[in-house]
């Protein structure tokens, strides 16, 4: 038997890992069994805690990205795949990686066809930052951030425009039909994980083809690599403890704090996500730029104790990004609530170094 992996990229604070969940549920319903692959440079994540809540096995590789973990990118799926019985399996490799298709799709054809059927590779992208790097910016990036950004949509074989619900009829045409003028070949898919529009249609797409990794993008690793050192990383999780403390009002608070403090120092976010878990409800918040994206979804109610899960991806020093939520946290907590770290790590990602990088397509072989 064999197993369908379908690769879900794209920069961060695409939606990646809300379409993941939507998706998850999806298939579930189509009455396929189903496991969810994710990945970050440091353990402690959000979407492992987020995921881990559905009714799906969620595996995690994390410390490094796929493409220079192939092995344990390997073992996850193994692992997934045993572990679920699963006939699907979603992977969201790092946010900030790209060259996806040289690094892992192209190996996994080669290597790996007679236990995994890989489908095409999709790439998500916020329409906001799209349309901006259509124009020629850097949507809010660094230059070399932004090459990252770029290098994902020109590697795809779907480009899947996420958050269309923040988008008119009339901006998602525009924006369909420039993606269709400039990106003839790919095919592309508009979708909502918000509202579930147009995810069937994709997921019809992604559950068929076989047709992955159709080019290999030329890539300058010197300008990859820089495009993710310059944001600082935090992973971090806090057990907070109070007296019957509003989660979602603390949530709103801690965040837009450190929006304001992001803001003022004109630092742009790739993303910052947190969890609070108060056992039997949860909330999870976003931020992807300017404090105008902050988002809560979810009811965590009010309690005495709560788990924090808090990553962070910022342009700025690691040094300087912990400093600055350490005071937030002392600034939203202070008087009322205890804060006890028991997991935090804060780093620059290094220069990539993948397991594997081919420098053509791999034909099908047949079985």
């Amino acid at each position: 038997m064999t197993t369908r992996l379908i690769l879900v990229g794209g920069f961060l604070g695409a939606g990646k890992t809300t379409l993941l969940w939507e998706a998850a549920q999806k298939l579930a319903g189509r009455g396929l069994r189903v496991g969810l692959i994710t990945n970050d440079q440091a353990p402690e994540l959000v979407d492992t805690a987020f995921l881990s809540r559905s009714n799906v096995k969620v595996t995690e590789v994390a410390g490094s990205c796929f493409c220079c973990n192939f092995q344990g990118l390997i073992g996850a799926m193994s692992k997934a795949r045993a572990e679920a019985n699963a006939d699907v399996l979603i992977a969201e490799p790092v946010g900030s990686c790209t060259d996806l298709s040289a690094t892992i799709v192209q190996p996994l054809r080669d290597r790996f066809q007679q236990e995994f059927v890989i489908a095409p590779l999709s790439v998500m992208a916020d329409p906001v930052r799209l349309v901006d790097i259509l124009d020629g910016g850097t949507a809010g990036l660094h230059p070399s951030a932004a090459y990252i950004f770029r290098k994902q949509i020109e590697e795809a074989d779907i480009i899947v425009i996420s958050k269309t619900d923040l988008l008119t009829p009339a901006e998602l045409d525009v924006l369909k039909t420039r993606l269709s003028q400039t990106y003839p070949d790919m095919t592309i898919f508009a979708v909502s994980a918000k509202t579930g529009k147009g995810l069937d249609a994709w997921l019809d797409e992604v559950t068929t083809r076989t047709d992955a990794g159709r080019r290999i993008a030329e890539v300058d690793y010197d300008v990859y690599s820089e495009g993710e050192a310059v944001l600082g990383w935090l992973n971090a999780t806090i057990l907070l403890r109070g007296e019957k403390v509003d989660w979602n009002v603390f949530a709103g608070k801690f965040l837009s704090g450190l929006s304001q403090r992001f803001d003022n120092m004109g630092a742009s976010i790739g993303h910052v996500k947190l969890m609070i878990d108060a056992g039997d409800s949860f909330l999870i918040g976003n931020l992807t730029g300017k404090e105008e994206t902050l988002s809560i979804r979810g009811q965590a109610g009010a309690g005495f104790e709560a788990r924090l899960t808090l990553n962070a991806r910022v342009q700025m020093p690691p040094e300087t990004l912990e400093t600055i939520v350490h005071e937030m946290i002392d600034a939203t907590t202070q008087g009322y609530i205890t804060a006890t770290p028991v997991a935090w790590r804060c780093l620059s990602p290094g220069r990539p170094n993948p397991t594997h990088r081919y420098d053509h397509v791999v034909a099908t072989k047949t079985i």
